[in-house]
Formats: structure tokens, sequence, C-alpha cells
């Protein structure tokens, strides 16, 4: 027993299985408790450090790096999931409640820290990590469907503000402290952080885009690109004595826009998100010293209720004062309130590195663990009750209707018709794909392009090419009789390509094609290829907008569509134009159901109601109805609701949350039980 107790506490490979286990099954426990997730994990760290079983240790080398690694990604993520393009729609409101936001709490901070006997280092260090807040709940407000409501926005964008002053007010405070600290060295630093900035931000983003631009469709290599971006970041900031969390930070909002949302994104938060920061999360729990913990909440009780109620109040102020300036209303005020209250990325971050320094003791450093939960919790919990009563702004159908327009509407100018791209490549759902394509190419006076993809080979004599080629014509051969017997145009096409994704994109491109139609074999076979294979990279990589199909039955007999609608956005609008443009071919009907919150105001679903009514009317003339069903879970409504319909048209969408954790989308969930014919609509990167 002896030999094996030191084999598990010696054995790095040991420590590293402990943290997968931990990561795997707790946070789900939690999340059905309706606690995060992540209060499993510190909780976790708690049991397994000194004051637990003692399996592992908060010096341990491999404990260290991954919560320096964990940290560093999580600071990046934070930056890599912020929306530019909404902060820069509501730039001067973004900044001017960024400002509030972060120097309300920063003063309430520093007169507390003052009035417990810290000093002024110390203080303005406690003031910074309230200044700070993580979007925790964000994923609520996109449930409610408000998240396009001007104060979301306003806040959303505010993070940027706050998380980068408070990671600075960090970077000064340890300088301060280590006593390299004076007026030049403050003028140096302050030249140095500028220099550094700007080289990450435009020297990442140049460089970024010039690598995926060479690196075409090398998933691994854009991949490979981001982590060392970040990390060469970080080690940065280090040099110019700038924590490492500053570079992180800074290189997320470097590669922002070069990621996009698209495939290379959605590997890096997953990466992250299953083993960095969730590790970086046990081990923050391995540093909680559960004596003094305990004492944080008895006899040192002061300091904790005071940096929480500090908090609270400082952060409604700000939010009270912004909403004054801006005439918004209580709703938006209290939203504003609760979507910044949570306090967790860079808090936690910042809090870590100031507890290693000594700029904090542990009561305060326990303190600020349980302002991570009181916050989580309570942010969450506000935002769900008070984000219901927000107005859905209308959306500009004039816009929507213009990008469809530039997309799928024949152009007279340059008399280029009407082409629909059909890439084929099964006998068995071949037939379906071109009958879709052809009503709707017949429906545009247009084309059908029948695009059969045949592997490259570093030879070209190969016997295997020529038998590939010989398929290829053999199936695009029953393409041209298909389309012929429903009296469409039709021009078959062979690409030789090593990637099947990238020649189907650059053909569309090359086709100048409005629209592509392409097929799934199984059910069982979506959700691997939405999650990085080939659909995913045609969605990602098209000029134009793409249907993905699984038709059960012939398109000509689907006379009863379903589309499901969360919220009218200039999205939804296309959407609708797409279902509209399919229905219009063979005179069949629509559908709109929206399943919204048993607490969702009346006025709420009457706007919605009215948005989709006037949307739908600038549209082809189509049967159509608009059912709204209030349940709290939408899957099983839409699922029920599809058994008695034809055909459902869903939108290919995929969102995370702040932390780097992937939320469940009601897409996913609906297209894995659905038995009727689907049709997965995604519109190009932008």
């Amino acid at each position: 027993m002896e030999n094996l107790r030191a084999l598990v506490l010696d054995n790095s490979l040991v420590d590293f299985t402990i943290l997968l286990l931990v990561s795997l099954t707790l946070p789900p426990l939690f999340e059905r408790l309706r606690l995060p997730g992540l209060v499993g994990l510190l909780l976790a760290g708690v049991a397994l450090g000194p004051d637990g079983f003692n399996l592992l240790s908060p010096d341990g080398e491999m404990e260290t790096l991954f919560s320096d690694i964990g940290k560093i990604y999580l600071m990046f993520v934070a930056a890599l999931e912020i929306d530019l393009k909404e902060f820069s729609r509501n730039r001067n409101r973004s900044l001017i409640f960024g400002a509030l936001t972060f120097a309300v709490p920063m003063i309430g901070g520093i007169l507390l820290g003052r009035l417990t006997g810290f000093g002024w280092n110390s203080s303005v260090l406690i003031g910074s990590l309230l200044a700070s807040h993580t979007l925790l709940a964000y994923p609520i407000v996109m449930r409610l469907g408000v998240s396009r409501n001007e104060s979301v926005m306003v806040t959303v964008g505010a993070t940027i503000f706050t998380d980068i002053a408070a990671l600075l007010v960090l970077a000064m405070c340890v300088a301060v402290d280590q006593g390299d600290f004076s007026p030049q060295f403050l003028a140096f630093q302050l030249v140095a952080l500028g220099i550094y900035s700007a080289m990450v931000l435009f020297g990442l983003d140049w460089a970024g885009k010039i690598f995926f631009q060479r690196a075409g469709n090398d998933q691994g290599n854009k991949f490979l690109f981001i982590l060392i971006a970040v990390f060469l970041s970080a080690v940065g900031a280090q040099v110019i004595d700038v924590d490492k969390i500053v570079g992180a930070f800074l290189a997320g909002l470097a590669v922002n826009d070069v990621v996009g949302d698209g495939p290379v994104k959605e590997k890096v938060e997953f990466f992250g998100g299953v083993l960095f920061i969730p590790f970086f999360f046990i081990c923050m729990g391995l540093l909680l010293d559960v004596p003094v913990f305990i004492e944080a909440l008895t006899s040192r009780l002061g300091i904790t209720l005071g940096i929480v109620a500090t908090l609270f109040i400082t952060k409604f102020l700000a939010a009270a004062i912004s909403s004054k300036l801006f005439r918004y209303s209580w709703a938006q005020l209290l939203t504003m309130w609760s979507l910044s209250l949570p306090q967790v990325a860079a808090t936690l971050a910042a809090a870590l590195v100031g507890f290693q320094v000594g700029l904090l003791t542990a009561p305060v450093f326990n303190a600020v663990i349980v302002l991570m939960i009181v916050t989580s919790l309570a942010g969450s919990i506000i935002t769900g009750r008070v984000a219901r009563d927000l107005s859905i702004p209308k959306p500009n159908i004039r816009v929507a209707d213009e990008e469809w327009a530039e997309w799928l509407e024949a152009d007279a100018k340059t008399s280029r018709p009407f082409t629909v791209l059909v890439p084929i490549s099964n006998p068995v759902t071949q037939r379906y794909l071109i009958e879709m394509a052809s009503l709707i190419a017949r429906h545009e006076a247009g084309r059908v392009v029948p695009l059969a993809i045949a592997p490259a080979h570093v030879h070209m004599d190969d016997p295997s090419m020529e038998l590939a080629m010989a398929r290829s014509r053999r199936l695009l051969q029953t393409a041209e009789d298909m389309s012929r017997q429903m009296v469409t145009d039709v021009q078959s096409l062979i690409r030789i390509d090593d990637d099947v994704a990238t020649g189907i994109s650059r053909a569309a491109r090359e086709q100048q094609a409005r629209l592509i139609v392409m097929g799934w074999s199984s059910v069982q076979g979506l959700r691997a290829r939405l999650f990085g294979t080939l659909i995913d990279t045609v969605f990602w990589a098209a000029h134009c907008p793409v249907a993905v199909t699984r038709l059960q039955t012939e398109p000509m007999n689907m006379r009863r569509i379903l589309v499901p609608v969360k919220i009218a956005t200039p999205e939804t609008i296309h959407v609708l134009r797409f279902a509209q443009l399919f229905a219009d071919t063979h005179e069949a009907s629509i559908t709109l159901l929206h399943v919204c919150d048993r607490r969702t105001p009346d006025r709420q679903i009457q706007q919605l109601r009215a948005d989709l009514e006037e949307g739908m009317s600038l549209g082809p003339t189509v049967r159509h109805g608009i059912k709204v069903i209030r349940q709290d879970d939408p899957v099983p409504v839409i699922l029920k609701v599809a058994n008695r319909m034809d055909l459902v048209i869903l939108r290919s969408m995929r969102r995370r949350t702040a932390g780097g954790l992937a939320v469940s989308d009601v897409t996913h969930r609906v297209l894995e039980g659905l038995t009727t014919s689907v049709v997965l609509f995604g519109e190009p990167h932008t």
C-alpha cells in the first residue's frame, strides 16, 4: 500500500489522469444541481489538495504549469469571444459604460481596502479586482432572444475596456510591489506597454491574415499558429515586466477577426475548454486554505461581506448612471447590472497573480473565491429574471433583403444565370438533391451544375485516378438526365482536388453559383460532420448560401414546411426568404414556429409576430401561419410539430460561452431527433 501511495503521489501521469477524470465528471453533476460547473472544479481542487486527500500539490511542477497555461488560455478565450463588430456599432456608449463600471467599483474597492487596513498598493489591486467582469450570463440573454438589445451590446462592448484596464492596473501594482516603481519606470513601462500592445494588436492581426490566406484549408497549421500567437504574446509580456495574462488578452483581441466564428476558433476553444481551463479552476481550488477559508466566512466575515457588498453596490451605481445618460428603461438598467456582476475570468486570474506575489492575503484571496461563487449565481439568476422584460430590436428587413438579393437574385447587368451547384457522390441521395436544385433553378430561370470531385493523386496516370473519373462521369450523366426530366438547364462539372470541401467552395466561386445544395447520408454522421469536416468547412468557405439536406421524400411532395424561429433578426429573414423561395416552386405552405419561455411577456410575443409578418410580406407570396407555444424546452415542441410536417428548415449556428465551455445548441438537439426531411441553411461567412 505504501508503494502504491508513493506511486500516486510522485507520478505526474497519475496527476494528469486525476485532472482529466475530475474535468469529465464533476461539471455535469453540478450543472444538474443548477450550479456552475466551475464551482465543482474548485471544490474538487480543495478535496484533492493539502487540506483534503493530498493527492495534488499546489506547488507541483505540473500543477503550476497547468495553472499558468489555464489562466493564459482563459484570458485569451475571453478576448476571442468579444464581438468587435457589436463593439464598433456602440463604441461610444460602450466606452462610457466601460469607464463607469471600471472606475466606480475601483474607487469602492480602494476605499474598502484602506478602511480594512491594507496599504495603497494592495487597496488599488483590490479595487481592480472588482472593476472587471465576465459575461457569464450572456448565454441567458441569447436564449431569451434579447442579445441584440442595445443595453446588452453596450455591456458586451464595455468588457474590452474593463478587462484591459484591470490588467494594466495589475501590472502596475506588481511593479510597485517589487520595488521597481518610480516616475521614470512608470514612463518607461507605459511606453514599452504601448509599443508592445501595438506590435501584438496590429502585428498579429497582419501576420494572422497572411498566414491564414496561405494555409488554405490546413486547419491544423492554423490552430498551431493561434497557439503560438497566444503563448508568444504571453512571453513577450513577461519580457517587459507585465503579467502574461495581459499578453494573452491582447493576443485574443488581435486574432479575433482573423479566426472569426469558423472551425479554427471552435477547435481553439474546444481545446482550452475541455483541458486547460478546467485544470486552471482545479488548481485554483488547490490554493484554497480550508481553515483560512472557514475563518473568512466566520471570524473574518467582514472583509468577505465587504467585498461582495461593495461589488454589488458599485456595479449598480455604474449601471444606474449609464442608464440615466442613455435614457434606458429599468429593465435595461438591471440587465446591465446583472451582466456586469459575475467575476470569473480576469478577476480570478488577477487574484491568483496578486496572491502569488504577496499583494493579497489569504483571507482576501478566499473572499475573492466567495465573490466568484456569489456573483456567478446572482448574476445568472438576476439576468434570467430581468432580461425577459427587454424589448427586442426591430430587424432591419431592408438590409436583410439587400443581402439576400446580392446572394441569390440573378444579376441582369452581367447576364449571369442563377446557378445552383450540387455536389454529388452518393447515388442513393442524388435524385432528391437534383430535384430540389432543379425546382429552385427552374423557378429562377437558372441552371443546375452537378459537381463531382475526384480525389487528386501524385501521378495523374494512376489507375485509381481513372476509376474515380469514370465513377464521376457516371454520377454526372445520371444527374444530367434527372435535370432534363425536370426541364432545367444543366451543365455538369468534374473537378480534381486534394480536398473535397475546398473543391466545392472553389467550384462554386468559379461557376458564380448563387446557392449550393448538398446532402449528408445519415443522421448518425451529422454531428461529426458539423464539428470540423466537410459540411462545416463548406459553410465556412463558401461565398454563397449553402443548403445541407437530408431528404426523405421527393421535394415536389413537400407541401408543409416548418421553420422554427427564435428571434426576428436579419439572419432569420434570410432563412424565411429561402423557405419562401422553395415553397413558391411548388405551392407549398410555411409554418413559422416560435417556442418561448413560459414567462415571456405578451407584448414581446406580439412584437415578434408583427416582425415576422412584415418579413414574410416582403418576400414571395406563399401560404403561411405563425404558431407560438410557451415551453421552457423548445426541442420536444419542435420535434412534435415536425412530425406533422414534410420538411424542416433550420439555420446553421454554433455558440460558446465566455469560459470556453460549449453551450448546448437547440439546433443540434433538434437535428438528432428529427425523422422528417431537413434543410440546414447556412449563410456566407462575413
